[in-house]
């Protein structure tokens, strides 16, 4: 009887924005294989109104949200399903998030777009689990002062910031001398830019290690998606510009390490699989049981590590720069990158070239220093003009 009314306690319902996705469909897994510890109370998705619907008839949620294109074919196709509500658009994104039946939002929504809905989820004192990690890129001072005015967690789902999260459980009164992020370094470590000119998406799609959605699969390859998780960890973890680290670990089983003040590091180690940080944040903070492979040492008997080449790598330095800026710089670097890698995905922009758009988006677009998320809005309007502009050159 104890045991029965303790998983009912630990129940959590959850609210997924991007299900459809890579992290979406990973955590709808983590539910399945966690029977009595999750109820999906919101499933959203933008274009895959197909995988919705599935998705909707299997977990029955209380509410779906789909882009307003394809709001008739997902109303058709769960009219036998009255008790799940569907609504479509960006606004509706920012309604269901504020749900009472909602304890937890998952915001793995790709790119900007996740800033809106996950503002309006802190304000209504919703945990966020955070895969989403453009909204701290974009907006870190401005998110994080949201959450320690509403008292809400935020857990990170990025398998190196869920990496540090572990290592620092136990630590608060140990100040960090730094961090360490790494990378694995993409499909196209140790090359050359001579190299690197004629390289085509579909070879820019194959990771080595991760399996994940177009636009992070790039942004991995140019080491961008560093960039913006180095940006991520200065606002998730409280650290200053010169505390933040990134190696080169081409076997992605350390995940990420802490240094403390004392000289001793902690590593959080495992297999490169998105599900045990989905976990992690979704049950925060039990660790629960389950079926996933488990690493051995035997597999992996090296464990290499190399510093990342910023000449050749430059979205990695950039990334950089706009961090000591702060401001607006950050906003402008990851609008410009969005519309860099949606143009390389259509082949309107070489693979060296979606620097040269981010580099030129930065030094045109006017700055703020102390910007408010209107200010933030028109300044990701602006910077994706002017790569538009660059692009079209």
């Amino acid at each position: 009887m104890a045991d029965s009314f303790s998983q009912q306690a630990a129940l959590k319902s959850l609210a997924l924005l991007g299900s459809t996705g890579s992290i979406g469909t990973q955590a709808l897994e983590v539910v399945r294989e966690q029977p009595g510890r999750f109820r999906v109370a919101v499933l959203t998705a933008g274009r895959q109104w197909q995988l919705l619907v599935q998705q909707a008839q299997e977990f029955r949620p209380a509410a779906v949200v789909i882009g307003d294109e394809f709001y008739q074919e997902v109303k058709a196709a769960l009219a036998s399903q009255p008790q799940t509500q569907v609504l479509a658009g960006a606004a509706a994104l920012a309604e269901v998030v504020q749900r009472p039946d909602v304890d937890v939002v998952l915001t793995a929504l790709v790119g900007y777009a996740g800033l809106v809905p996950t503002v309006a989820a802190i304000r209504a004192g919703k945990a966020i689990a955070l895969a989403n990690k453009e909204t701290l890129v974009v907006a870190g001072e401005l998110v994080t002062k949201l959450v320690r005015a509403h008292g809400v967690a935020l857990l990170p789902v990025d398998s190196e910031h869920s990496a540090i999260f572990q290592c620092l459980a136990g630590e608060a009164q140990n100040p960090i001398e730094k961090v360490i992020l790494t990378a694995s370094g993409g499909p196209f470590r140790g090359r050359g830019a001579s190299e690197l000119a004629h390289i085509t998406k579909a070879q820019a799609l194959k990771h080595p290690n991760w399996t994940m959605g177009a636009k992070i699969t790039i942004d991995s390859a140019t080491l961008m998606n560093k960039g913006l998780e180095v940006i991520e960890a200065k606002w998730l973890f409280n650290l200053e510009n010169d505390q933040i680290e990134a190696v080169v670990h081409p076997q992605s089983i350390v995940h990420s390490l802490v240094q403390f003040q004392d000289g001793s590091l902690k590593a959080q180690l495992g297999l490169p699989d998105m599900k045990l940080p989905i976990q992690y944040a979704l049950g925060y903070p039990e660790r629960l049981r389950n079926n996933f492979p488990r690493f051995s040492f035997l597999d992996y008997p090296t464990l290499t590590f190399e510093a990342p080449d910023l000449g050749t790598f430059r979205h990695l330095p950039l990334a950089y720069a706009a961090m000591r800026r702060g401001g607006t710089a950050a906003c402008v670097l990851n609008a410009a990158n969005e519309v860099a890698v949606a143009a390389f995905l259509q082949d309107k922009v070489s693979f060296l070239g979606m620097a040269d758009v981010v580099a030129g988006s930065l030094e045109r677009v006017p700055y703020l220093a102390a910007p408010t998320l209107a200010d933030y809005a028109a300044t990701d309007a602006e910077a994706r003009r002017i790569a538009t502009e660059l692009l079209d050159k």
